[in-house]
């Protein structure tokens, strides 16, 4: 007989600040560029926008849950155990007997000369995820005693528009939770557009729930493919509920306008970019703790910028993130300084750092190793991939 449904393993400290809701996937990375039909081995890794966002949410200082489904199977477990390690609790993630754990591979085009091969600077990711565990999040979520709990103690609750189109069912689970509204808490929402998700379903739900959030996040290149608009005052007035809604503009600026007509904008960084999945990811949860903690709003978008920079540095979807005096000596600096200040995989220039300059860091101490493929220097904005990337399309 098959077991019932169960929790993921309980982590001990304290209460979770913040709640991030939706699928996460086993990732297999190529181990070399070219065509899927010519890579000998892939390297497993895992992806998925809110635990992304919940893992660097934790890595700035913010106790995180993520609450999602997975499938009683090793990629499942492989889940469940890198976003733990991240500090993140995963208690009110379910282990599903019945479906398996989503997958996606990654395909890096090369100079391979094959004519398959997607060519130098484009990527496709190729989704193996109907029918997984996660497209059974439902309302009943809500009635889960662990889940329940994580839910009720959140001060921030994070979700994205991909969770709207895997099912019926989370579509349900997203307008539930959007219409249950508690004083203390804040509801975030990231629009995560993805078009080949909404081939079978129809994206008019999506306005809807946008509108239903305090706090809406809105990349421009996503906006305009999924409404017709990237301009930052026309999507304030298409959405006028949530008190702030931020326009992420790729590699250039990035806008906060409040519900009373205020705007700031605030540029990106220069950024030497290794590797742009994770990116929009990373931008999210600096701007959600800097909202968690009290910044204002230039601090809260320079600390979304800076994790999106450091995440551009870095292989794979986990930013890694400077030491707390670096990020606050930058959320400190001058506009002629932030301009100034420049991120590389292996590490800062700035003048607004004392020495000039500083390491990124991982918990085992500053990032080492030189970055495969060619590097360009273009600015650090928030998007998850390249223009040319034709992901975006999948």
């Amino acid at each position: 007989m098959p077991r019932q449904d169960t929790p993921g393993p309980t982590r001990p400290g304290p209460p979770p600040t913040a709640v991030c809701v939706g699928e996460s996937m086993a990732v297999l990375l190529p181990d070399r560029p070219g065509p899927l039909e010519a890579v000998e081995n892939f390297r497993m890794s895992v992806g998925g926008a809110e635990s992304n966002v919940a893992g660097t949410l934790a890595a700035l200082g913010v106790p995180t849950a993520w609450i999602s489904r997975v499938g009683d199977d090793g990629f499942g477990r492989r889940l469940l155990a890198e976003v733990s390690a991240r500090g993140v609790d995963v208690s009110g993630v379910t282990v599903d007997p019945h479906r398996p754990t989503g997958l996606y591979l990654k395909e890096v085009g090369g100079a391979t000369g094959h004519r398959h091969d997607l060519g130098p600077g484009r990527s496709r990711l190729h989704y193996h995820r109907r029918g997984s565990a996660a497209a059974a999040l439902s309302p009943a979520l809500l009635a889960d005693p662990a889940a329940a709990a994580l839910l009720a103690g959140a001060r921030l609750l994070h979700l994205s528009g991909i969770t709207a189109a895997l099912s019926d069912d989370c579509l349900a689970l997203l307008r539930a939770l959007l219409a249950d509204r508690r004083p203390h808490r804040l509801v975030s929402f990231d629009l995560n557009w993805r078009p080949t998700l909404w081939r079978d379903r129809d994206p008019a739900v999506l306005p809807q729930l946008l509108d239903a959030a305090d706090l809406l996040l809105l990349g421009a290149d996503e906006a305009q493919d999924a409404f017709g608009t990237d301009e930052p005052a026309a999507l304030r007035r298409r959405f006028p509920s949530p008190a702030t809604v931020v326009v992420k503009d790729a590699a250039r600026v990035v806008t906060a306008l409040e519900r009373d007509g205020t705007a700031v904008a605030e540029p990106a960084l220069a950024v030497e970019v290794v590797e742009a999945t994770g990116a929009g990811d990373a931008f999210a949860a600096g701007y959600l703790a800097g909202t968690l903690r009290g910044l204002d709003q230039r601090g809260r978008l320079r600390l979304g910028h800076l994790g999106a920079a450091c995440a551009l540095t870095a292989h794979g979807d986990q930013a890694e993130l400077p030491s707390a005096p670096v990020v606050a000596a930058l959320l400190d600096a001058s506009p002629a300084d932030w301009a100034a200040t420049r991120v590389t995989a292996e590490g800062i220039t700035s003048p607004a750092l004392p020495s000039g300059r500083a390491p990124v860091t991982t918990p085992a101490g500053p990032r080492t190793g030189t970055p495969a493929g060619p590097r360009t220097g273009t600015p650090a904005g928030s998007r998850t991939r390249p223009p040319a990337d034709p992901a975006r399309a999948r």
